[in-house]
């Protein structure tokens, strides 16, 4: 049995216990034989002594990203205790200033989280086309939109062109109140976020007024060439196989695309494929042309949402194995 106390002297408690000790208890789940106390701006573990030293590893590295941050959310607490490995302390602990992909409004700091986020950002460095796929929340399209801002703002492209299939996802588009922009703005929205989170609403709103960004519907692409710019396509999966085709050789001189997706949260009608996988697959041995996949470990958002991703591919893979058994059934 091993005791050791640590100071949160330098940080404060109330940030790192949480509303209600919900982060506290978050702690005490990741390591549920110690015994763990807390006194003031002091923590208490008992237990074996390679479960204290971990214990400590994990409280030493939030105490440091407080130390940084001044704030941690639930999320971020969950994901930095985690982290079973050293990449942990690069994926949260950010020593290199020039890890920042861009800062926004207020000196904020945007950058890749995760280690799947950051192999993103070294594809989309080494490559001209990157395909990033992955569930809702890993933060496919924010990195995406953050290496475009990057490259504006390093004048290596004069403009972001953001595009997106305007499919309807399980709703009426006519239906929406407005003028054809007006209906299909909604769609875009996210893209529109993102952009808020890394720059300056004046500044967003000229280069909006410029045509520096642009954010339009993918059928909006159609017989251009698109040279200088950064291009992202969002939300791939609901694009047909010659949507994506037409959306690839759009691009012109200097330019750069990145292409992200869910290939488990199609939208398409049911008579029509997603373009997707197969552009994936196709293109997968072209020089300049790469392939992230990112997963549920990615998920920066609620800590929910990585519980919930994974409930969802547990109860596909078990429909999955009950259409076999059917098959398999049939063919008797």
């Amino acid at each position: 049995m091993t005791e050791t106390i640590i100071n949160l002297e330098t940080v404060n408690p109330i940030e790192f216990f949480g509303v209600n000790n919900g982060k506290l208890d978050l702690l005490k789940k990741k390591f549920p034989l110690l015994k763990i106390l807390s006194r003031g701006t002091q923590i208490k573990l008992s237990g074996a002594p390679e479960q204290v030293e971990s214990a400590k590893e994990k409280i030493d590295l939030l105490i440091q990203y407080l130390e940084r941050n001044g704030h941690v959310s639930e999320n971020y607490f969950e994901q930095i205790l985690g982290g079973d490995d050293a990449e942990t302390v690069d994926n949260f602990i950010e020593r290199n200033p020039n890890e920042v992909l861009v800062f926004g409004p207020n000196g904020k700091s945007v950058r890749a989280r995760t280690a799947n986020q950051k192999r993103m950002v070294g594809a989309a460095e080494k490559n001209d086309i990157v395909f990033a796929v992955g569930p809702a929340g890993t933060g496919k399209t924010y990195t995406a939109v953050a290496l475009a801002v990057r490259a504006l703002k390093n004048k290596s492209v004069k403009k972001i062109i953001l595009t997106r299939p305007a499919v309807e996802a399980g709703e009426s588009l006519g239906f929406l109140p407005g003028d054809l922009k007006e209906k299909i703005d909604p769609y875009l929205r996210p893209l529109y976020d993102a952009l808020d989170d890394m720059i300056p609403a004046d500044k967003l709103g000229y280069y909006m007024s410029t045509r520096v960004i642009e954010i339009a519907p993918l059928a909006y692409m159609r017989g251009r060439t698109l040279d200088n710019a950064f291009i992202i396509l969002d939300e791939a999966q609901n694009a047909t196989d010659l949507q994506i085709k037409m959306f690839l050789t759009r691009i012109g001189a200097n330019a750069k695309a990145i292409i992200t997706g869910d290939l488990t949260q199609v939208d398409l009608p049911k008579h029509q494929r997603s373009g997707l996988e197969k552009a994936i697959r196709i293109l997968r041995n072209i020089d300049g042309i790469t392939h992230i996949e990112l997963d549920e470990d990615d998920v920066v958002r609620h800590r929910l949402v990585k519980a919930i991703i994974r409930a969802y591919d547990k109860d596909f893979e078990r429909q999955e194995d009950q259409q076999k058994s059917r098959e398999k059934e049939k063919g008797k």
